[in-house]
């Protein structure tokens, strides 16, 4: 967990994240700033706490104090009677839940969206010591199977999901995207955005991207003439492999032709 704790030092990453955020509460009551929220929901996340939930026994967690830079390990200073001996925040779900641009009673830290979008990228281009030469943006959406009524949810191919959309290349992660299933996967304006925020450190890099924004030609038109994008022809959806597989497999006939009916070979006389 210590480690985690010096990983985030090196690359300021849980207070470039807060900068994201616009807080809404009252500072002078405040317990618990967005850093250290986002540092507690980092760190749990990475140490395989998913669940908001988890918080409630791991809040007691002096270790994790500790790791997030909370000065009071024990609780015991805490403002609040019933807050004492929890060092840590228990209602992460308002730091998730807040809907940008509308502050309300209880959801009062918002995120920049735009601001978020914008680091991920820069701290992709900050991994890097040189401008690359030639870099391959992969765009694949996935399936997020759920097992509730959640907003969102659509039927998509055999369950219930949603399909997030995520742009990486190598390990890096550009953008994670969620959104509901009932879109195409290679919806969205990413690839604009994302060569738009390359070009402006690595003018001269050569960005290749995969079938997903094949299909938005207006756009890759567009950033054609600022940087060269080409794009991978995608993948054939599953209908028309199936119809290919089934205009190979016509010719097939187990008889005796056997492998010259699958090459079209001419036969050999049987006289000769």
């Amino acid at each position: 967990m210590l480690l985690l704790r010096e990983a985030d030092r090196a690359l300021d990453l849980t207070r470039r994240l807060a900068d994201c955020f616009k807080d809404y509460r009252s500072q002078e009551r405040v317990e618990h700033p967005v850093r250290r929220l986002i540092a507690q929901r980092l760190f749990g996340l990475v140490l395989g706490y998913e669940d908001l939930n988890d918080h409630d026994k791991l809040r007691d967690d002096s270790l994790l104090a500790l790791a997030v830079e909370c000065d009071d390990l024990t609780g015991e200073n805490r403002v609040r009677e019933r807050d004492q001996g929890h060092p840590l925040a228990g209602t992460l779900n308002r730091l998730e839940l807040g809907v940008p641009g509308e502050p309300d009673r209880y959801k009062k830290i918002i995120a920049d969206m735009k601001a978020m979008d914008e680091l991920m990228v820069d701290l992709f281009l900050e991994a890097h010591s040189s401008p690359s030469k030639e870099i391959f943006l992969d765009f694949d959406s996935t399936d997020d199977p759920l097992h509730g009524n959640q907003e969102g949810r659509f039927f998509h191919g055999y369950y219930g999901c949603y399909l997030p959309l995520y742009v990486v290349c190598g390990n890096h992660v550009l953008c994670s995207r969620l959104r509901p299933s009932n879109v195409d996967g290679a919806a969205g304006e990413e690839l604009a955005r994302i060569v738009e925020r390359i070009r402006k450190r690595w003018p001269k890099t050569r960005v290749r991207g995969d079938g997903g924004p094949r299909r938005s030609h207006d756009v890759v038109r567009r950033q054609q003439r600022r940087l060269p994008v080409r794009p991978v022809p995608q993948r054939p959806p599953d209908g028309a492999r199936r119809q290919a597989v089934a205009q190979v497999a016509q010719p097939l006939r187990f008889d005796r032709r056997g492998l010259a009916s699958v090459l079209r070979l001419p036969l050999p006389d049987p006289g000769v």
